[in-house]
Formats: structure tokens, sequence, C-alpha cells
């Protein structure tokens, strides 16, 4: 029995990037992104899993993200997508990862890096056509920095792409108007430069918009079975790839007005059984989920009861239970013929599901399911 696991289900992984493979328009490549450890669920395993569903590429933000990967799969094209210390430009080379670029003095750096490591490093220029973060916000700019890119012959021109920044909104309009602005540059980008990569999708263009695949989508929420529309991955045809677990510590008897957790946040309105489950916020459990979230335990849907802390949260068993110590409890996956999503958490605490696996701290162990 382990205090807390995250099983990971990496054939969900595999059968997740065959279904978008499928969804893509002819000739466009899957770029799996597998950043941030892989959304929470571990890149390693979920980088081989993409690429057994079809995956071609795979992305990154960082560039020891790209050393870990790249130093594993070192022949398939990775592209480190963030802002780059002149360290991290090294790093990234030497990892054999594609760079991201958006302003010229940048592409210098790069290309006298790439002099020191003796072969070119190939560039991805960057268009902001709405995102409002990293990305060169002026379209002349972005097509001169292109250019700059090809005539250098230290560095190549692999790529040009954007970001949405409402693609999950489907009654967002602003979604069309960031197309129409990217589309423009990437028609001026092919017309010279024909071979150069155009990607735009995440996993929510992808499933919204046919006009958005180009040459690539980069892919991330989805793969894992996380719904990027923040419903139910069922309506997507996605199958959740993690499942958060623990078991229950103790079982003790609580009289009415009895208390559990710090600061007697909550208080038995009758005599009732309580389950400890030794998980907190220092596994990722956030402490907003106080009084705010069920657990899975016998295959029923108990409510966590008192102040989450860093190591324990204790839900409510009922006046009358058959808990044991030693009891399977499940926090985000299935039990029975219940199920607890990634997205019900995160409507709790009224964010993304993206946050909720991403936040499930280095302590709770990644196995496979």
């Amino acid at each position: 029995m382990e205090r807390a696991a995250a099983r990971i289900d990496f054939d969900a992984v595999r059968v997740n990037c065959a279904r978008l493979a499928a969804e893509l328009s002819g000739g466009t490549e899957l770029c799996a992104v597998v950043k941030a450890d892989g959304y929470g669920h571990g890149a390693d395993g979920c980088a081989e899993a993409a690429l057994a569903g079809g995956a071609t590429r795979l992305a990154v933000a960082t560039a020891a993200e790209a050393e870990q990967i790249g130093r594993r799969l070192q022949q398939v094209p990775l592209l480190t997508m963030g802002a780059l210390t002149a360290e991290e430009v090294d790093t990234a080379i030497s990892a054999g990862s594609e760079l991201a670029v958006w302003r010229e003095d940048f592409r210098r750096l790069i290309a006298d890096r790439a002099r020191a490591h003796g072969h070119p490093a190939r560039l991805h220029v960057k268009y902001d056509s709405g995102m409002g973060r990293l990305g060169n916000r002026d379209a002349q700019e972005v097509l001169d920095l292109v250019r700059a890119c090809a005539e250098d012959p230290d560095v190549e021109l692999a790529g040009v792409w954007t970001h949405f920044a409402t693609a999950d909104e489907p009654d967002s309009s602003y979604f069309d108007e960031q197309l129409s602005r990217f589309d423009e540059v990437a028609t001026a980008v092919k017309a010279e430069h024909p071979d150069v990569t155009v990607h735009a999708a995440n996993s929510a263009a992808v499933l919204r918009d046919k006009r958005s695949h180009y040459d690539m989508a980069r892919c991330g929420v989805a793969i894992y079975g996380l719904d990027p529309f923040q419903r139910d991955p069922a309506e997507q045809g996605l199958r959740p790839a993690l499942s958060l677990r623990s078991h229950v510590a103790d079982v003790k008897r609580f009289p009415a007005g009895a208390s559990a957790g710090y600061g007697r946040k909550w208080k038995a309105a009758v005599d009732t059984w309580v389950g400890v489950v030794p998980l907190g916020y220092g596994d990722g459990v956030r402490r907003a989920l106080s009084n705010n979230a069920e657990v899975l335990v016998g295959g029923r849907r108990h409510p966590l009861v008192g102040t989450v802390s860093m190591d324990n949260i204790t839900i409510d068993l009922g006046p009358e239970t058959e808990v044991e110590p030693g009891d399977e409890a499940v926090l985000i996956g299935s039990q029975g013929e219940e199920t607890i999503l990634a997205e019900e958490m995160a409507a709790r605490l009224e964010t993304i599901n993206y946050e909720v696996t991403c936040a499930i701290s280095a302590r709770v162990p990644r196995r496979s399911a």
C-alpha cells in the first residue's frame, strides 16, 4: 500500500493521440506537448505513448525539459517553445531542440551560439496574433525575421507559428480574428518558403476548426484525456489518463459537534464516522477544496470535510459505514460505477483541468496504471 499515487494509463495517452491524429487534416503532423512533466502525468512515459499513438513531434517549454526529452528520444523532432537565457540556448541546442524566436537580437544570439556548437540551429518564428504574450505583434517584422532566418547560414528557418487565446471558448469570435491575422502571415511565408512548417492549433483548435490545422498541430491537454472545453472528455472521444489514489488511514467515531481539521471549519451535525486520508496540499490537493469536494471510497462519494492540511484530509463516511482502514480512496478517477473527473475538481476550484493535474506534487509517485 502506498500513501498516495498518481496512476497513469499510458494506453489512454496512445489512444487519445490516435483519436487526435485522425481528426487532423491530411498531411498535418501531430506534435505532442509534454511540458510541465507531461501536464503532471510524467513526460517520459507520455512522450513514448504519444509517439506510439501517431505523434511525430514533441514540444516542451524549457531548456531543462528539452534536455530531458532530447536525451531519451534523440531522433524525434523537438521544439522548445519558451523564452530562454543565453545559457539555456546552449542547453537546448545541445539537446537537439528547435527553438522559438521573435526578436532579431535573440535570433543573432542563437546564431552565435549555434556557430559555437558547429551546426545551425533550427528556428520557429512566433507571431503574436493576439495572445499578448511571447511573439512579435508586427506582421512585417515577423516576415523580416523569417527572411533573416532563411538568409543566415548559422540558423535554419524551420517554422512560423502562433497561439490562440480563446480557442477553448466556442462562442468567441476572437479566435477567428487571430486565425485571419495569422493566415495572412502564413500565406506570405509559404509563398517564399514552401517547406516551412506552419502551426497554430492547440487541442481546442484542433477539435474546433480544421482551418487551424496547417502543417502541424500542437496538442497538450487533450492527449492526456482532459477536455480542452472543461466539460466531459467523453464528449470529445477522449479517455482520462490520470487517477489520484490514496487510502483510508484511520476511521473514527465523531459525536455530534466534534470538529475535524485546522480552524474547526466543519463540525459533525449528527453522530457520524470520519475517515482520514493521508494526502493534502503538499501533494497538490488544494486547500480551497476544504468542505468543497468528494472522495470515492467503496464505490460511493463521500464529502471532504474540514480544512485540507498539508498531509491529510478528512471525509464524512456517514452515521453507518463499512469502510475500514486500508480501503482505497480516489480523489480523481473511477471506482465502481462512480467517477470524479479532473474537470469536476477544477470547477469546484474555479480553475481549469490543466492546473489540477499540474499541481499534483513531486512527492506523489507516478505509477503505470
